[in-house]
């Protein structure tokens, strides 16, 4: 780290503006309309949610909801 980094004022090349790609604040907040259930689920399959949720970083009841979801609208008439 004896390297010392030298600062200029002056552009370092060419550079050219890029178009925005981002979308705006608006649309990256994805709220859907959920409503609260109470319900009584196995322990083996609140385990296997659980286990899984950790090993892929999420939370287990945002999976149950995403099966669930995923389950119902491919049996929707």
């Amino acid at each position: 780290m004896s390297r010392k980094i030298k600062y200029s004022d002056g552009p370092e090349g060419a550079s050219q503006r890029v178009a925005d790609f981002l979308p705006p604040p608006h649309e990256l907040v994805f709220r859907e309309d959920t409503v609260k259930v109470t319900m009584t689920l196995s322990k083996a399959s609140v385990d296997f949610f659980k286990t899984e949720a950790r090993k892929n970083g999420t939370q287990y009841q945002k999976m149950i909801r995403q099966l669930l979801d995923a389950y119902s609208q491919a049996h929707q008439e």
